[in-house]
């Protein structure tokens, strides 16, 4: 008889997004009327820019004429995307890579789930609580060992270097999702010495560097001295140009990094071109269109946009009395619900009483309970609905 893989039996049974749509739907079963605005899954509102959506059909004719058509790519991804990335996402910043450490995917979640088959499933991960649950979810589908580094206000939600352990690989996302905090280079600085110096592998998922507004906050891990020996990082198009549904990002793996004397970038190029077939050309053009002056245009409007209704939320909530984090590096909210209410009763409150729907903390892990998150993805119309419901509630 065929077995499963037990593990799975080891996570949860529904997904944390499934629960929360299941609740909403039941609530306008009966109250079909009900207003909603959602504030809870991160999904952007905004349309593809002008420039993106030329490319897209321009690109797709390409596929009507043989002189043009493409059929299998590359599965790192096409040469023309990885060279644009090398020179406006990192040699910008001083950073020097080549473009065969840029590997375009479908998007950082897929390969920071993907990443486990060339690590070893006794490696200790170490991750941090509250964290995204695609970090702490695979390692446990794998079997691999977990060590959780407690995120909270007592450490200004910036996870403390283990000191009981000495953990493997270890997973950072700054700035931050759930709790829209961001790093510094001194404190990101702490972590690549500290991996450097045991040996450690940092997956570092940086989706959210476009929102980055403070100086003092690498927007690359590669921009901290001694990373290029110790790290991966992950970055996304879906936040930053609204790629969520046309799927495309990208994975960097220095040739510097190493285990004894194998090259991770190897490893994992040997695993993509057996797993994966690369991303669609036609997006990749209309990822490489986001690199002309139009499309950073965009993108730059885009930001100001989400980050314009994370300043309204954080003002709006501020003004209730609520402790708020967050909401400035990042298009995430991080709320402390009120009276010590446990954050499913605080998302139900918010549900009933005032129609907004948001994420409960405890979703992220233990560290979570009691808080909320809450989106800047939204229109501004419905944004200043959903602060003004809030405000309303909470004077009553």
């Amino acid at each position: 008889m065929f077995k499963i893989n037990d593990n799975f039996r080891n996570i949860g049974e529904s997904y944390l997004f499934s629960d929360i749509a299941r609740k909403v739907s039941h609530y306008l079963d009966e109250n079909p009327d009900a207003n909603i605005i959602r504030l809870g899954i991160g999904d952007v509102t905004l349309p593809l820019c002008a420039t993106v959506v030329d490319t897209l059909i321009s690109a797709s004719r390409e596929q009507a004429h043989s002189d043009t058509f493409q059929g299998y790519g590359p599965e790192q991804g096409h040469k023309f995307l990885r060279e644009l990335i090398v020179r406006n996402d990192y040699a910008s910043r001083g950073v020097s890579l080549d473009y065969d450490e840029i590997f375009i995917s479908d998007g950082a979640k897929s390969d920071i789930a993907n990443i486990g088959d060339i690590l070893s499933a006794d490696n200790l991960a170490a991750i941090t609580d509250p964290v995204y649950p695609v970090y702490l979810d695979t390692n446990i589908m794998t079997g691999r060992p977990v060590h959780m580094l407690p995120c909270n206000e007592d450490n200004d939600f910036l996870p403390k270097l283990p000191v009981s352990v000495r953990p493997d690989i270890i997973y950072l996302c700054y700035p931050n999702n759930p709790t829209g905090v961001a790093m510094t280079y001194d404190e990101l600085g702490e972590w690549v010495d500290y991996a450097n110096h045991i040996g450690a592998l940092i997956l570092f998922d940086s989706a959210y560097e476009a929102y980055i507004s403070d100086n003092d906050v690498p927007h690359s891990i590669f921009e901290i001295e001694g990373a290029k020996t110790c790290a991966i990082e992950f970055r996304s198009y879906s936040k930053t140009a609204g790629f969520t549904g046309l799927r495309c990002g990208y994975t960097v793996v220095p040739k510097e990094l190493m285990s004894g004397n194998v090259k991770l970038n190897d490893l994992w190029r040997r695993r993509q071109s057996t797993k994966f077939n690369g991303a669609s050309y036609v997006v990749q053009r209309a990822a490489a269109a986001l690199y002309t002056d139009e499309g950073q245009r965009a993108i730059r409007q885009n930001i100001d946009y989400y980050m314009a209704n994370a300043a309204l939320l954080k003002n709006s909530l501020t003004n209730c009395g609520l402790r708020v984090y967050g909401g400035k590096n990042a298009p995430y909210l991080w709320v402390k619900a009120p009276d010590k209410l446990g954050s499913w009763n605080f998302f139900d409150i918010l549900l009933k009483e005032a129609n907004v729907v948001t994420t409960p903390g405890i979703g992220f892990g233990s560290q979570g309970e009691g808080y909320m998150r809450l989106t800047a993805f939204s229109t501004h119309e419905s944004t200043k609905d959903a602060a003004s419901r809030i405000h309303k509630l909470f004077n009553k």
